[in-house]
Formats: structure tokens, sequence, C-alpha cells
């Protein structure tokens, strides 16, 4: 095994550790707000509030980076969530806790995109797809075993040990990166894009503080839109300085190539789907079916089976097919699959729903590997640091607003449907959504990234 190996690695072990901690928390908050005796919309802000955090912190990752070094920064950020996560388990109220929440999510910003850097930065175009191979395993198994490892330690142990397990993990990979990494240049010259930064803060906190606000019911719904409204806005006046400023914050270059630019824009539809699928089902099966959410659970557990069973098959699919084909193949599974998922019954035998969630995880997993294997395909080594932290702040926002997006058109067509039809056109929606991906691809040259697969 290389070293470049090696590291990649370590640092998918640093993304399993923060995606793992985002998700595993939604199983524990009934118990945690019966802890605190608070109410469940109260502690699902351990939830919203971390999830803003990252956001906001996420454009300071690339600068930090070039400022202080990438290791640096890098063992800092998992030092810091180590011991945030020591600090939740040991929270003695509370606004403790949500207070820890808010540094853990500064120290996962400042961490997953850092992580990133560190292995694509300087990795030659024909060894990007293998690399990405290794750091997209951490957002395809830790969503997968996060409601089993969650349910476990609740139902045998405390919802401590949420957070608990992220100690052992994070001294670990700190101390093996302190070892492995080597240091990088820094530059010291590097100048801070204080207004850049605060613009793109505010605008990507008032746009998910708004997407959050909208899946609290129709009464929030005005804010909600006025929120959003506000945040586009201040994205437009964050793209001009971005575009005039002589230091920006980063670098938005990346837009003019194709192959970076595609990957934001239908990129983000995709997100918007990944984050939405899971959670549409669930509801469905629960509300519609009225399962229990163990057994609906173990269903939609099939997307993430479906997800990590293609992956070893990934690469040789994109090789065989290049990155436009194997696009195409994973929106067509999924526009089918979500379609298809809107006639199923409680009659509908179960393998069918199985294999309906299996085949959507397997889209799912094929356009990501593509999109991340693609997005740095044609960008200079020098420029990836800009790249990297755009692409991390909209795929940010696109998973933040997955959720939210789904249950207030779900919301919305229970004005003129009954509710399982509402859910049924909820299915067909995200199904649709595959559409402008569909159209954009379509106009990709053949040999689109032909440079990492030849």
């Amino acid at each position: 095994m290389t070293k470049e190996i090696k590291i990649a690695l370590l640092m998918a072990a640093s993304l399993f550790m923060e995606i793992l901690d985002g998700t595993i928390v939604t199983t524990a908050l009934p118990k945690m707000a019966q802890y605190f005796h608070t109410s469940l919309s109260t502690i699902a802000l351990l939830v919203s509030v971390y999830l803003i955090t990252v956001a906001i912190f996420i454009p300071l990752s690339g600068w930090m980076a070039n400022r202080f070094g990438k290791k640096k920064i890098w063992i800092i950020a998992v030092i810091i969530f180590t011991f945030s996560s020591l600090s939740n388990a040991l929270a003695p109220n509370f606004s403790f806790l949500l207070l820890m929440r808010i540094v853990q999510g500064i120290s996962g910003a400042l961490m997953t995109p850092t992580a990133r850097l560190i292995v694509l930065e300087k990795t030659p175009a024909s060894q990007l797809l293998k690399m990405v191979s290794y750091l997209i395993w951490p957002a395809l198994i830790a969503p997968a075993i996060a409601p089993v490892v969650g349910g476990f330690i609740i139902t045998y142990w405390s919802w401590h040990w949420i957070f608990l397990i992220n100690i052992p993990i994070g001294l670990i990979i700190a101390l093996i990166g302190i070892k492995l990494i080597d240091t990088d240049k820094i530059n010291k010259t590097s100048s801070f894009d204080l207004l850049g930064f605060i613009e793109i803060a505010c605008s990507s906190g008032i746009i998910l503080i708004g997407a959050e606000l909208a899946t609290h019911g129709k009464n929030y719904w005005f804010s909600s839109l006025g929120l959003i409204i506000l945040g586009v806005i201040l994205g437009f006046m964050v793209f001009k300085h971005l575009k005039k400023a002589s230091n920006p914050l980063f670098s938005l270059d990346g837009l003019k190539i194709t192959s970076f630019r595609i990957c934001q824009t239908s990129g983000s539809i995709l997100w918007l789907s990944v984050g939405a699928m899971p959670y549409l089902l669930t509801i469905f099966l629960q509300t519609i079916f009225h399962w229990s959410a163990v057994k609906a659970g173990s269903y939609v557990l099939f997307i993430f089976i479906g997800n990590i069973g293609i992956k070893p098959f990934t690469n040789p699919i994109i090789r065989k097919l290049g990155y436009r084909g194997a696009l195409l193949s994973s929106f067509g599974m999924v526009f089918i699959t979500s379609i298809a998922l809107a006639f199923i019954e409680t009659t509908t035998l179960p393998i069918w729903i199985m294999f309906l969630a299996l085949v959507s995880g397997v889209g799912r997993s094929l356009a990501l590997t593509a999109y991340n294997g693609l997005s740095f395909s044609e960008i200079d080594p020098q420029d990836r640091n800009s790249a990297n932290t755009l692409n991390a702040v909209v795929s940010t926002l696109a998973q933040g607003m997955g959720i939210s997006l789904i249950t207030v058109v779900v919301n919305l067509f229970q004005f003129f449907f009954l509710i399982n039809t509402a859910y049924e056109l909820g299915f067909i929606f995200l199904g649709l959504l595959m559409l402008f991906p569909v159209i954009e691809v379509l106009f990709l040259p053949k040999n689109i990234g032909h440079a990492t697969i030849s």
C-alpha cells in the first residue's frame, strides 16, 4: 500500500467520523429530549444548528489551509472535533450541549474540506478517480450503519455513547496523521477576505435557517420564503464580490470549466435527491403504510445497501461507459425507481420495494462517484483549493435543503390531494428532478474527463 493510499484512507476515516456523527445523533433525539426535559422540536436544534454552523464556516477552510498549512488545520480540527464530542457527552444542560455542537460544527467545517484537499490537491488527473473512491466510502457507509449503531447504543447503553465513540477514532487518526502526513508549504502573505466571509456566511446561514423553518409547518412558510429569497440575494452579492475582489476568500474560476461547473449545478440536484429520498420513503412507510420505525428502516436500509454494494464496480463502469454514459445510466435508475415507488401499496410484494430501494441506491452511488471524479478532472493542481472550497459550500447547502424541500412539497400537495396521493406525488417530484441533470449531461462531450480514466 502506497503512502498516498494510506493518507487517503486516513482522511476517509476522518470523513467517516464526521458523517457518522451528523447522522447518528438523530436516533438519540427522543432519549436526549427526555434527559434534558425538553421538547423534540427543541432538541432537534442539535441537528440543524450543527448543519448551519458547518455551512457557515466551510468557506474558511480553504484560506486557513493555505495560510497555516493543510496538515496543521486538519489535525487541529480533528482534535477539536474529538474533545467537543467528549464535551457533548458530559454536557450538564441543553444550552451547554448546543454550544458544544456549534464548536463541533466549526471543527467539522474545517476538517472535511481539508481532508479532501490533502488527498486531491496534488493527485495527478490519471489517479483522481482511484483516490476519489477512497473518499466516497464514508459518505456511503456512515448513513447506512448510523441507524443500526445508534439504535444499539440507545437500546443497550445511553445517548452519551453517541458522542463518546468519536473519541478513540479521533485520537487514533490524529496521532497517525501527525506521523504520516508531510508538512506542507504555507502562504504567510495570504490576506483574509473578511467581507467575503461575512457575506457568504450570512447567505448560507440564512438559506438553511429558512429551509429548516419551512419544515415546521405552513404557518412558517411565508417567513421561510422571505429568508430564502434574502439568502439568494446575498448569494448574488457574494458572487459579484468574489469575482471582483483582488484576494477573494476563494476563486470562482473553476466555474469556467464545464466538467467542474456541472458538478455544482446538476450535481446539486443529485445531492438534493440523495438527502430527500431516504427520508421521504421512511416517513411514507410509517405514515401511509403504518409500519413501525424499525420495519420501515429495514426497507430503507436497502438504499444504502445499494450504495455500498455497487461501489467496487463503479470505477470499472465509469471507465467502460465514460462519465457521460455513467451519469446518464445513474439518472435513469434514480428516475425510474422514484416513479415506481409512487405506485407501491400495502399489498406490494416486499421484495419489490426492497429491489426499488436497492436500485435507487445503486444509481446514487454511481452518480456521486462519477461527479466526484469528474469535478477536479480538468482543474489545475494550484486551483484545487478554491475549487474544493466552492464544491464543499454548494454540496453542503444542497444536502441541507433536501429534506426541507421534500417536506414542503408534500405539505403543498396535501392542500389539493389526499395525504397518500401527496406522498406519491412527492416520489414523482424527486424523479422529475433528474430531468435537469439529464438535459445538462446530454450536451457534454462523450470524452469529458477522459484524462482520469484513460
